[in-house]
């Protein structure tokens, strides 16, 4: 008996993780219907993010009403999984679908999200895994921390919420209330991207545009966050501005280092940590993953590096099959990486290639396993 372990990537816009392994697992039984198959959808903190999770590794999906980006009541969601951690997409309070064509990244807020963690916690959560990504704000993370008893207060000693614009207007910056209630609580994140918080790579100027932000509501961003940065670093004794990933989800990555002292790490190493991907592939005869574009980036930091990594320690094929392959791949080889092969069967482009996604990938999965057969 064969085992297979399955963990594809989504095909951006065109196939969701579980999509993909549902038809490759079709393939495999087909063929080898005695196989041992193990499927593992990824995703990388952003949509979908809680049901990859549950599916993983069982547990429960919560709804609750919070408040959405401009404070308003909405219904979403969290996952709670049987080890107590609670697995929460930040886009699910405060993403940039909830905010349809009303983009003001200097408005938005993210308390939503610090009001998804509280539940979590109130029902037993000990560890806290967000999501980040997908996000409609720019405030560095205060309004979840501001649900969560963290106190900010202006010059004249008022408390208040920031946002974008008001992130200047932080003078102190509290965190007793919180540390008395939470702190035998472990905060972590997923975060794919290594922008920092500030600056031209930094959380304002790379992605507020896609916010609504215009240039000048853009400068005013990033004066905002990296004044948060001198009062995190002033009152809290952390320096956030320059760590990898502290510009993600509008600088809620400084926000879960420098609030709740948790660490930032990628979204395939934390889906492979929670499953104990390390037990699960020592004794596999192949490992499939997969992705819509494949190419050299693919190797730094994403999901089929996170795979390749333990495919090469244990000598174990590594099949990637993908929609698009671009020219130069060599280091994928090297990285671990035994073949790829693309599921397009002619040229078209992508608008018109999309529709035969599903049909195209069981073809090439049933040749594929015709060879293994």
């Amino acid at each position: 008996m064969k085992k297979f372990i399955l963990i594809p990537d989504s095909f951006k816009g065109t196939m969701s993780s579980e999509c993909v392994c549902n038809i490759m697992e079709k393939a495999i039984e087909k063929h080898l219907p005695n196989s041992n198959i193990i499927s593992i959808p990824v995703a990388d903190g952003g949509e979908g993010t809680v049901d990859a999770m549950l599916k993983i590794s069982g547990g429960t999906k919560k709804f609750i009403t919070v408040k959405g980006p401009y404070m308003e009541d909405i219904s979403s969601f969290y996952g709670l999984l049987p080890d107590k951690t609670a697995i929460i997409e930040m886009a699910a309070a405060a993403g940039l679908p909830l905010v349809k064509n009303n983009l003001h990244a200097e408005r938005t807020s993210t308390y939503g999200v610090g009001e998804l963690i509280k539940d979590a916690i109130d029902n037993g959560a000990t560890k806290i895994l967000l999501g980040l990504g997908g996000s409609a704000t720019n405030d560095g993370g205060c309004g979840m921390a501001a649900a969560l008893g963290i106190k900010f207060t202006n010059k004249n000693g008022e408390a208040f919420i920031p946002i974008g614009k008001t992130l200047q207007d932080i003078y102190h910056i509290d965190i007793a209330s919180f540390k008395e209630k939470y702190s035998d609580v472990q905060f972590s994140a997923m975060c794919d991207i290594t922008n920092p918080l500030c600056g031209i790579n930094g959380a304002a100027y790379v992605f507020a545009p896609q916010k609504g932000a215009d240039k000048k509501t853009v400068e005013l961003l990033d004066k905002g966050l990296h004044h948060l940065a001198q009062i995190i670093k002033n009152d809290l004794n952390k320096d956030v501005e320059n760590i990898p990933g502290a510009g993600a989800a509008g600088g809620m990555g400084a926000g879960v280092v420098g609030f709740f002292n948790g660490q930032l790490q990628s979204g395939i190493n934390s889906i492979l940590n929670l499953v104990k991907f390390d037990q699960l592939i020592k004794d596999a005869d192949y490992v499939f993953t997969g992705e819509g574009k494949i190419d050299n980036q693919s190797i730094q930091g994403k999901v089929i590096s996170g795979i390749a990594d333990y495919t090469k320690k244990y000598n174990i094929p590594l099949i990637a099959i993908v929609g698009c392959i671009d020219d130069d791949i060599d280091k994928l080889y090297t990285a671990g990486v035994t073949a790829v092969f693309s599921i397009n069967t002619k040229p078209l482009p992508f608008e018109e290639a999309i529709k035969y996604s599903e049909k195209n990938l069981a073809i090439t999965m049933d040749n594929l396993i015709r060879i293994l057969k």
